[in-house]
C-alpha cells in the first residue's frame, strides 16, 4: 500500500505523556501507522511565515507543520473558513460574512500548504485532505507537480445549489472540490447536494456517484464517520472510578441526569436546548427536583463576534431558568464552559438517563454515538437526537426531534424520563449494534478503498 499523507488545518503533534488526542486523531488512529505522514498548521502564530515545515517523528509517524502569520490566520481561518464557509455550510446565511480579501487569504494559505508539502511527497503517495479549510488544496498541489491520488473528506454538512449560490465564489469552490479524485461526505444527502451543485453550477455530467467534468472524473460518495465504540464502552466502565464522575454521581442524590456535550457554537442549538429544559419543568412539573441537566460546552473561536454573543445568551438563559425553578437544595441546570477529558465524558454519559444531542445542523455528531456506546445494557439511557444531525440517518431508534422546536425537545425528554425499562433496553440494543458496526476503522477503510480503487483515474 502507498504511503498515506494526511493533511488538515491543525496537526495534533504528540507531546509529552498525558496529551489527549483530538477528534480527527482518534478517528484516524488505525491509519496512522509507521511510515505515515500528517501535515498542516502547527497552531502557532509567527511574525514571518515558515519557509519549510518543522518535522517531528513519533511512533513511526512523521508530523510536518508550518506556522502562520497573524494576518494569514485572520484571513484564512477567522475570516473566510469560519466567517463565511462555516455559517454557509450550516445553513446560516444570515451569519455569513464574505470579504474578497479573506478569500484571497484563504487561497494564499492553501497555496503555501501545497508548496510546503510538495517537496516532502513521493510519487506514489496517497494524500487525504480533511474539511472545509482545504477545499482548494488539490488544485494547488497539482500545480506543484504532484500526480498521485488526492482525496477529500468534508466533516461538516454540504448545502444544495440554491443555498451555495449565495456564496460569491461558489463556482470556484465546487470546481476546486472537483480537482480531487474522491470527495467523501457524512451522508448521501450531502453527497447528492454536491453532485447537484457540480451539475448546476459547472455543467458537469453526473452518473450515480461519479462527476465528469473537463476530461476528469471524481467520485462523490457518503462515508459516515464513526468511533471506536468498543473502546469507548470500556472507557465508560472504567470511568466509574473517575473522581469527577463519582462527584457528579453523588451530587445527583438519585436524581436523573440529562447531559449535553458540545463545543460552544451557534450550530449546536444550545439556546433552544436550554429553553427546552425550562419547558420540560414547566409543562411536566412532576419532574421538578427529580432531574439535573448538565451541559458541557467548551469555549471556541472567541475571536468571532457571534460566539461571544452566544456565550452571553447562554449565561442569561441559564440564570433565568435556575432563578425561576431552583430551590435551596436543587439547581436544575448545570452549565460549564470548561473542557473535560474524553474518559471523564464517557463516565458522565454512562450516568445519563437522557443524552440531548440537538444541533441545528451537523455533519455527523459523534456525541450521539458516544452516548450510545457508553450505556449499560441493564439500565440504559435514552438518546434525544436532532433530525438535522447526520447521525439521525442511522440512529433511528433514538427519539428524533426538530431542534428548532423547544417544546418538541421537552416532550421527548419527558418521554425518555417515563419510558419503560423494557423499551429503553430494546432501543439501546439496536442502537448499540449500529454504533458497533459504523466504526472509525470502517470509515477509514471505506475511504482508502475508494481512493485507491481501480475506478479512480483522473482522465475521464
Amino acid at each position: 500500500m502507498a504511503r498515506l499523507v494526511v493533511v488538515s488545518n491543525r496537526v495534533p503533534v504528540p507531546k509529552a505523556r498525558g496529551t489527549a488526542a483530538g477528534g480527527l486523531a482518534v478517528a484516524l488512529r488505525d491509519l496512522l501507522t509507521p511510515g505515515a505522514m500528517w501535515f498542516g498548521w502547527s497552531g502557532r502564530l509567527a511574525a514571518e511565515p515558515s519557509t519549510q515545515p518543522a518535522i517531528v517523528e513519533a511512533r513511526g509517524v512523521t508530523y510536518a507543520t508550518v506556522d502562520l502569520t497573524p494576518d494569514a490566520y485572520r484571513g484564512f481561518y477567522v475570516g473566510f473558513a469560519n466567517g463565511a464557509l462555516w455559517p454557509l455550510l450550516h445553513f446560516r446565511l444570515g451569519l455569513m460574512h464574505f470579504r474578497r480579501e479573506d478569500y484571497e487569504g484563504y487561497l494564499s494559505v492553501n497555496r503555501s500548504f501545497a508548496s510546503s508539502l510538495a517537496p516532502l511527497l513521493q510519487g506514489d503517495d496517497t494524500v487525504w485532505a480533511h474539511d472545509y479549510h482545504l477545499i482548494p488544496f488539490a488544485r494547488l498541489l497539482r500545480k506543484e507537480g504532484f500526480e498521485g491520488r488526492i482525496g477529500f473528506f468534508l466533516h461538516v454538512p454540504f448545502v444544495p445549489p440554491s443555498m451555495l449560490e449565495a456564496m460569491p465564489v461558489a463556482r470556484e469552490l465546487v470546481a476546486d472540490l472537483c480537482a480531487y479524485d474522491v470527495v467523501g461526505f457524512q451522508t448521501e444527502e450531502h453527497a447528492r447536494d454536491f453532485r447537484d451543485c457540480a451539475q448546476r453550477l459547472l455543467g458537469a455530467t453526473v452518473e450515480g456517484e461519479w462527476i465528469r467534468l473537463a476530461g476528469r472524473q471524481v467520485r462523490a460518495f457518503a462515508d459516515p464517520i464513526g468511533i471506536d465504540a468498543q473502546g469507548f464502552a470500556q472507557d465508560a466502565v472504567r470511568a466509574e472510578g473517575d473522581k469527577a464522575v463519582q462527584r457528579v454521581a453523588e451530587s445527583l442524590s438519585n436524581r436523573a441526569l440529562a447531559i449535553g456535550v458540545d463545543r460552544l457554537d451557534y450550530s449546536k442549538g444550545l439556546p433552544h436546548r436550554f429553553e427546552a429544559f425550562g419547558r420540560l419543568i414547566e409543562k411536566h412539573p412532576e419532574h421538578k427536583r427529580k432531574i439535573h441537566f448538565l451541559q458541557i460546552c467548551p469555549r471556541s473561536r472567541e475571536e468571532v463576534d457571534e460566539y461571544r454573543r452566544l456565550r452571553t445568551e447562554l449565561d442569561r438563559l441559564a440564570g433565568r431558568i435556575n432563578g425561576r425553578f431552583s430551590e435551596f437544595d436543587w439547581t436544575p441546570l448545570r452549565y460549564s464552559t470548561r473542557a473535560a477529558p474524553r474518559s471523564t465524558l464517557a463516565g458522565l454519559y454512562r450516568l445519563g438517563r437522557i443524552g440531548v444531542v440537538t444541533p441545528l445542523r451537523d455533519g455527523m455528531n459523534l456525541v450521539a454515538k458516544e452516548f450510545v456506546a457508553a450505556q449499560s445494557d441493564e439500565d440504559p439511557g435514552v438518546l434525544v437526537l436532532s433530525q438535522f444531525a447526520g447521525a439521525a440517518q442511522d440512529l433511528t431508534e433514538a427519539l428524533i426531534v426538530n431542534p428548532f422546536d423547544p417544546d418538541a425537545i421537552a416532550d421527548a425528554m419527558h418521554v425518555a424520563l417515563t419510558m419503560p425499562l423494557s423499551e429503553r433496553q430494546e432501543r439501546q440494543s439496536v442502537l448499540r449494534e449500529k454504533v458497533m458496526l459504523t466504526t472509525a476503522e470502517a470509515y477509514c477503510r471505506r475511504f482508502i478503498e475508494a481512493l485507491e480503487g481501480p475506478g479512480i483515474a483522473r482522465a475521464a
